[in-house]
């Protein structure tokens, strides 16, 4: 089943496309950051309007931030630890509906996500979408397929996320959901992730394009509409998720060495996530990180450094659950900018590898060490 993108017929004012006088690099794997980031955003589930006309099949409310989202509560059925309230509880299991059911399994399957229990979750979601199909209840089985892939893809398996993710577009699209949507965007943009981690670059740029472009187009139209029309959260909803597209593309570039437009992604989604979001929110200091790593790598290590600075004082005043990374980050670019500042880069990189071994963060700490050999390196060549 192939789903296609659209991308708006305006003229953009940047152009996505490979370039034609550069070869993306084949055998170039994205970055880790670049990963974690894509299977954190998986255990999100999109935000669809179909699944918002009716409460019982509603999404979570999520705090959408431009990178790693924060999961919401979920709220599940409450068993008390008396035998008589549980065997109360199983007896009203057993007489709900069809649709309850599903629901109830739908609950389940979130309770054993959030518990790493991935094989019973997957279990249970396919017991949900067989009773969803017996049941012809297409907003249960849209549901049901955009968490089993959301699933996969937290699992790594890519190819049936992206099998699964399709179904759910086609699904939305019979629905009468627009490509401008949202939450189509949304799965359209863990597509073109899942294409760039397999290094399947045409079919990457195709989903980065649709995605960013479209937002473009519509985030310019919402600037116009009046508050009573669409409101101003629901306009810096679509400029957040704007900022995602973005930031997962600017990471994609970096991998490919893509640098100059790379840092416009870059700078694009850190001005959104500044403006809506402030300066001490996560995922503006994630950002800002970021925005170091590309000015570094080309060569801007002033410029890289001051803002890799003051990514590691906001993490530092707010206990950056990813702080570690942006201290590794802080040593490297110390470290490229000359010997005067070896002593300083050692000390932070220790500083980091001890926080990283704390949170069993093995892609970090592989990178650290690797900076750490390349230190050593450059102080014997003195």
């Amino acid at each position: 089943m192939e789903v296609g993108w659209e991308t708006p017929t305006k003229n953009p004012r940047w152009k996505i496309s490979t370039p034609e006088n550069q070869e993306l690099n084949e055998t170039m794997p994205l970055p880790q950051k670049s990963k974690k980031a894509l299977i954190l955003n998986a255990v999100r589930p999109c935000e669809s309007e179909v699944f918002l006309k009716e409460e019982r099949w509603s999404h979570e409310s999520t705090n959408r931030t431009l990178g790693v989202p924060i999961l919401a509560v979920f709220s599940f059925f409450s068993f008390s630890k008396s035998d008589d309230k549980e065997s109360e509880e199983k007896q009203k299991d057993e007489g709900l509906e069809e649709e309850d059911r599903i629901i109830f399994l739908l609950k389940k399957a979130k309770l054993s996500i959030m518990k790493s229990e991935l094989e019973d979750a997957e279990r249970i979601l396919h017991q949900a979408a067989r009773l969803a199909h017996e049941s012809d209840n297409r907003k249960a089985i849209i549901y049901t397929y955009d968490l089993m892939a959301n699933l996969a893809l937290a699992r790594g398996h890519y190819d049936s996320a992206e099998k699964l993710f399709k179904v759910v577009m086609s699904l939305m699209l019979a629905a009468d959901t627009r490509q401008d949507d949202n939450a189509f965007i949304e799965i359209s943009l863990k597509l073109a992730s899942i294409y760039a981690a397999q290094n399947r670059h045409t079919l990457a740029f195709a989903g980065y394009e649709f995605c960013i472009l479209t937002l473009e187009e519509k985030t310019e139209k919402q600037k116009e509409l009046p508050e009573e029309e669409l409101t101003a959260e629901e306009k810096d909803n679509t400029r957040l998720l704007f900022g995602l597209c973005m930031d997962s593309y600017a990471r994609y570039l970096l991998a490919n060495k893509h640098l100059p437009l790379a840092k416009t992604m870059c700078e694009r989604a850190l001005k959104i996530s500044m403006e809506v979001q402030g300066e001490a929110h996560p995922q503006t200091v994630v950002l800002m990180n970021d925005l170091a790593a590309v000015l570094d790598s080309q060569g801007q290590h002033d410029k890289a450094l001051k803002h890799v600075k003051r990514a590691s004082e906001l993490a530092r005043q707010t206990e950056h659950p990813d702080e570690h990374v942006v201290l590794s980050n802080l040593a490297g670019i110390l470290m490229h900018q000359g010997a005067e500042h070896f002593d300083q880069a050692m000390k932070i990189f220790k500083e980091a590898l001890e926080q990283a071994e704390k949170k069993g963060d093995e892609a970090v700490i592989q990178q650290i060490q690797e900076g750490l050999a390349e230190l050593s390196r450059r102080k014997e060549g003195l």
